[in-house]
């Protein structure tokens, strides 16, 4: 007769609650997995090299000018080489090369369950480690659509991130199934965006070359952040801040300057002499044509548009002749 093993019990009482730390908040935790996810070609390892660089210069996308505590990174990539690539890349981006490290593979093939890993977190004190992409670090007798297989891998790496505090980040393609939710659109199975406590969308503005949206589809510690957006330039990869458009637009090849144009129209087809309407009548008349308040203050600005205040209450100034 087979004998019963002892069942370990853990007492609520004698857990010490903690306070999810952030390496970006609301959109990387720090001791958990984040996926960042998006088409090839999107931008989604340029993401992740600037946000690479930040990290090892004390700074964040949005934290300009903040003093911060520089940290340092592991970057694993098989994708893109280190001399030729990556480190143009990182120096581009104004990183501290000297606090991004690279696990050695070359002789043997780096996993996610790989003790190497936790060795590296304890040597460099890392407080960001970057997979690039996830389907490369499974170990080639995983299958990634197998949910057993992967949830074994996800588990490990997930009690690795807890155990040393490390923001986990992996990258992973979606595939190709148009009109589908984006937490199905994720290559292999959907066990890694379960263990996932955050998991991010980059994608490409719709006929804007140089736009890019990172938008926040899942977020199990926090509200959603809102969408921001990033700038491709020649030379520099530029944060541009909060981006008025949702998942299922960018998804589904929106262009929001479409809506900006509408919102001017809006504002454009009230003009009149000695106009004055007042800031909630006019954010009433957007939301009615399904404009937000983000995009009706944006044309505003675009227009030149002023406010004036009388008594208790602001108008806009649409006397144009």
């Amino acid at each position: 007769m087979k004998q019963s093993q002892e069942v370990k019990l853990i007492r609520m009482d004698m857990v010490q609650s903690q306070t999810i730390e952030w390496l970006w908040y609301p959109y990387i935790p720090f001791g958990k997995i984040t996926i960042v996810q998006g088409d090839p070609g999107e931008g989604k390892t340029t993401f992740a090299l600037n946000l690479a660089a930040r990290v090892t210069k004390g700074e964040c996308f949005g934290q300009e000018g903040k003093s911060g505590v520089p940290l340092s990174v592991i970057y694993q990539t098989t994708e893109d080489g280190l001399a030729d690539t990556v480190k143009p890349r990182l120096e581009e981006a104004g990183a501290d090369c000297s606090r991004i490290l690279v696990i050695d593979d070359r002789e043997q093939s780096l996993t996610m369950d790989d003790g190497r890993l936790e060795q590296a977190i304890d040597a460099t004190g890392a407080k960001l480690l970057i997979l690039d992409p996830i389907q490369a670090y499974l170990g080639g007798n995983v299958d990634i659509n197998r949910a057993n297989k992967a949830r074994d891998m996800t588990k490990k790496l997930s009690q690795l991130a807890e155990k040393t505090g490390c923001a986990i980040l992996l990258i992973g393609h979606m595939n190709k199934a148009s009109g589908t939710k984006a937490a199905y659109r994720g290559i292999g199975s959907i066990d890694f965006f379960a263990v996932a406590r955050s998991v991010l969308l980059v994608a490409r503005v719709a006929e804007q070359e140089n736009i890019r949206v990172m938008a926040q589809i899942k977020n199990n510690l926090s509200k959603e952040g809102q969408p921001v957006a990033f700038e491709r330039c020649k030379d520099e990869f530029r944060y541009m801040g909060a981006y008025d458009i949702t998942v299922d637009e960018l998804l589904g090849g929106y262009c929001k300057a479409n809506k900006t144009q509408k919102a001017k129209q809006l504002i454009k087809s009230l003009y009149g002499e000695n106009a004055l309407i007042s800031s909630m009548d006019m954010e009433r008349k957007a939301e009615g044509m399904g404009i937000s308040k983000r995009t009706l203050d944006m044309a505003k600005k675009e227009l030149d548009i002023k406010s004036r205040r009388q008594g208790n209450i602001w108008y806009w100034d649409l006397d144009k002749k």
